[in-house]
């Protein structure tokens, strides 16, 4: 500080008290003292003059540091005396709340009402000081880094002493004081303020000064609870419970690479370990007492949950650090995290946050939001009736404000975790008794939990359980279906056999109402498979009853059905049923004028014979195996290959007769063998779709049983080799994996050994098929590498998926109001057919022609055919 810079008198008076020796302090003491006291009591001013003071000897610093060098004797004298007078002045101060701590029991705020706020801020301007002490003297700091200790350390004893101070101060809870409140809280905000600024650079001081600030707080919580920023407590409690975990990691982390056991690093590790514990620890206790005020927080609590557990293993976005160092921190840290969701389970704001339905989370936070729902429905069972319908439950607080079920966030957020059950990650499994714990897989981890749930589910919330189930089932990814599937089986083999019987005749009208093949229809197909094996028998007749295999219009439901769930004596009365209509229905489709718009219903008689076959061939005597094999083979005979090609309603009879076709393989007409190899061998170069290939991998492979008369060999072995070259060269991974299995299946069971290298076209083929039958060319593809490449993958679906969700909102915004609805076209398919035999019609004219002329009233017949398609056009035109 300058030498011309005026100093208040009060000031200089301090000043001149803090050089006096120690000896002469103790002999003066009695007749100072009460002069200060006096001054402190009667003058509103020396203590902003004492921080004016403070203030102005920090700027000058901050100013003067830039000129600071070992050869400028006059600016480093300059800044060394101004540290000193700073660090005199923080031992005054100190002296001055020793004293009072000393002479009073307990202390009124209004007595010392500017003392607290002034001092502290004298303590955050020097820890500011000193924080940023390497930029602010640069290179030169060792020039005044002695008095920078001391100033510290002189700041420190202030702070502590005053906590001492505070921590007697009084206040009734039965008087209105506003200004002591207000003072109060001044006081815990500037120590939270102090504690930013200190965390990096003490931590015990850091934890000491947070310890002060819950305890006042809860001390004075019945005065100031409505005036505290919690949420500014909270947010930083949050961050520095991250900061110290962090910390925490990188230690394990370094240890990890170093594989060396240093053992300073690993009290440093213990040591952060124990402070992340107590923040944890702080936070509880805080929320615990001030929950009702903390409905601004939630988010926070929300992201800390998830931000911890994006770090940690087993998720992918974790640290590596080794497995003792993972257990050392979980038992000593992430089991304080239990507790704080246990207390906030009841608070309607938390389970707002947590399910709320606009959740976007980023990659990294899907999972650990996963792992939360888990958390959370694992302790429902314990919670009275209304937190579990709180939970579980739909609501919407307002227009912009909709909360989805716990069970449907769980279904959802599962979804959202592809990386993680691809990979698969690992988690702790369930003890069990008298067998050691074993880690699962995230889809046994949620599978598990969730039926554990659904036995405590409350009766008045089957309704939500039963809607979830119904929606996860439906859902598009196969994933979420199948885990929603496990959980209904679980709930039918848990529940009563009347409750399982409801549940069968349910997903069997919701069959039965689909309108199409789709995706939906799929997933309850697979559903009721399953239910029906865990079905009563006397339920299982019941059904038969309901739904008859001796009605036609039951057929959809049969062709799902596994018959091996049927007790023997009515497996063999159904498939007899069944087979019976079955052809039946072939046959009246055989008689009729065999249109293509009649195909979608012969197509799901085709589909219930085919399950006889495959789940209860051995039902099936000699004459219902040999009306079968007749109606497949006339259905044969009226397949043409370009409708093949081109339509979907014949590609799927195509695709039903092969494999039953490959069924009856022994006793089939070689005459029949002959043209069914051919036409495939046709087919394939018209590049049919892939589920078309695949029925041809079936009846190929089945050729494998069968000898083949050498006098059809030259016309089966030749297109049979072509059909398997051109399969196994197929870029699609799923047609190849499924065609290497074909052709070893093949290889292995046929007598015609010649064929099987004049299948292997070309040297990259033989190479693939020698790999896969000798388990070899696999990627040689790391743990760390595999994880990356799957956080890729999931980084890229997720955008994918958000840029569609974009999309859509997008084009939805754009058009809020439709003018007419958007026309269906429910007969396509038949319109298509209509056209395909009109067009056949025309080819079989153009040959007629050309065989001879055609007869007089020919073309009489051909104007009254123009004459109708002009009207038709008209009429098309008329509609549009």
């Amino acid at each position: 500080m300058s030498q011309e810079r005026a100093v208040p008198a009060s000031a200089v008076h301090l000043e001149e008290l803090s050089s006096w020796p120690e000896e002469l302090c103790r002999r003066e003491l009695p007749s100072v003292l009460p002069r200060l006291l006096s001054l402190s009591q009667h003058s509103d001013s020396w203590i902003e003059h004492t921080v004016k003071l403070f203030d102005d000897m920090v700027y000058e610093l901050t100013s003067q540091a830039r000129g600071l060098s070992s050869q400028n004797l006059e600016i480093q004298t300059t800044l060394r005396n101004i540290l000193q007078t700073m660090v005199q002045l923080l031992g005054a101060l100190t002296g001055c709340v020793q004293h009072v701590c000393a002479t009073q029991d307990s202390i009124i705020l209004e007595n010392i009402q500017s003392l607290p706020s002034s001092v502290l801020h004298v303590i955050k301007s020097t820890f500011v000081h000193c924080k940023n002490s390497e930029s602010v003297y640069s290179g030169r700091l060792h020039l005044v880094s002695d008095l920078l200790q001391a100033l510290f350390k002189e700041a420190y004893s202030l702070q502590k002493q005053l906590m001492e101070l505070l921590d007697m101060v009084c206040m009734d809870p039965s008087v209105d004081e506003n200004d002591d409140i207000l003072n109060m809280v001044i006081v815990i905000h500037s120590l939270l303020d102090i504690c930013s600024v200190i965390s990096s650079m003490d931590h015990a001081f850091h934890a000491n000064t947070w310890k002060f600030i819950i305890k006042q707080s809860l001390k004075h919580q019945s005065i100031i609870k409505s005036q505290l920023k919690h949420k500014d407590i909270i947010t930083s409690l949050c961050e520095d419970i991250l900061f110290s975990f962090h910390s925490c990691l990188q230690l394990a982390e370094q240890m990890t690479q170093s594989d060396a056991q240093d053992n300073a690093d690993y009290r440093l590790f213990q040591k952060t370990l124990k402070l992340c514990r107590f923040f944890a620890n702080s936070l509880f206790h805080y929320t615990k007492e001030f929950l009702p005020f903390l409905s601004d927080s939630c988010c926070n609590l929300h992201q800390l949950y998830l931000q911890i557990h994006s770090k940690f293993p087993p998720s992918l976005y974790a640290t590596r650090i080794s497995k003792a160092h993972q257990e050392e921190i979980a038992g000593a840290f992430l089991v304080t995290l239990d507790p704080l969701i246990s207390q906030l389970l009841t608070f309607q704001p938390f389970v707002q946050v947590v399910l709320d339905s606009r959740l976007d989370l980023p990659c990294e936070l899907q999972f650990p939001q996963c792992l939360l729902l888990v958390v959370v429905m694992d302790k429902l069972p314990s919670q009275p009736k209304e937190v579990q319908t709180l939970w579980c439950t739909d609501s919407q607080a307002s227009e912009t404000t909709t909360r989805i079920s716990l069970l449907k966030a769980i279904f959802y957020s599962f979804e959202q975790c592809s990386g993680e059950l691809s990979l698969p990650v690992h988690l702790q499994g369930l003890k069990s008794k008298g067998k050691a714990e074993v880690a699962v897989t995230l889809y046994q981890h949620v599978c598990v939990h969730l039926c554990t749930f659904i036995t405590s589910f409350h009766p008045s919330l089957f309704a939500e359980l039963d809607a979830a189930l119904l929606n996860a089932v439906l859902s598009a990814n196969m994933i979420t279906s199948l885990l929603a599937m496990d959980a209904w089986c679980f709930l039918a083999r848990y529940g009563t056999a009347e409750l399982c019987a409801y549940h069968v005749t349910i997903v069997a009208h919701l069959i039965k109402s689909c309108p199409g093949e789709c995706y939906q229809l799929i997933n309850l197909s697979i559903l009721l498979k399953r239910l029906f094996f865990f079905m009563a028998p006397p339920h299982q007749l019941e059904f038969i009853h309901k739904f008859s295999p001796k009605e036609a219009e039951n057929l959809p439901l049969w062709q799902h059905i596994s018959f091996q769930a049927l007790p023997a004596e009515l497996r063999k009365q159904t498939v007899h049923e069944v087979s019976m209509v079955g052809t039946a229905e072939c046959r009246k489709w055989l008689s009729s004028s065999h249109t293509l718009g009649e195909l979608e219903s012969l197509n799901t008689v085709l589909s219930a014979l085919l399950t006889i076959c495959n789940s209860a061939g051995e039902a099936l005597d000699t004459g219902k195996q040999t009306a079968i094999m007749e109606v497949v083979s006339q259905l044969w005979a009226f397949l043409n290959i370009k409708q093949v090609a081109d339509q979907p309603y014949v590609q799927q009879t195509f695709s039903l007769l092969l494999p039953l076709l490959g069924f009856f393989i022994q006793t089939l007409d070689p005459k029949l063998i002959v043209q069914v190899i051919t036409w495939q061998t046709s087919l394939l170069k018209l590049e049919p779709p892939d589920y078309v290939r695949l029925a041809m991998l079936d009846f190929v492979s089945s050729l494998g049983k069968l000898f083949i008369p050498e006098a059809i060999q030259d016309r089966i072995l030749p297109n049979l080799s072509c059909i398997f070259a051109l399969l196994l060269a197929d870029r699609s991974w799923l047609l190849e994996q499924h065609t290497l299995e074909a052709f070893t299946q093949f290889a292995e069971g046929t007598n015609h050994e010649e064929i099987v290298p004049q299948c292997l076209s070309s040297e990259e083929i033989k190479n693939k098929v020698v790999s896969f039958l000798e388990k070899t060319g696999f990627v040689d593809e790391t743990e760390a590498a595999k994880v990356e490449r799957v956080k890729q993958e999931k980084g890229i679906f997720w955008k994918l998926f958000a840029n569609v969700n974009v999309e859509e909102a997008k084009r939805s915004s754009l058009q809020p109001y439709a003018k007419r609805a958007r026309q269906e076209f429910p007969w396509e398919e038949e319109y298509r057919s209509a056209l395909h035999t009109i067009a056949g019609a025309l080819e079989a004219t153009e040959s007629l022609l050309q065989k001879g002329p055609a007869p007089a009233w020919f073309l009489m017949e051909m104007e009254a055919l123009q004459e109708r398609m002009d009207k038709l056009k008209r009429y098309i035109h008329t509609l549009g």
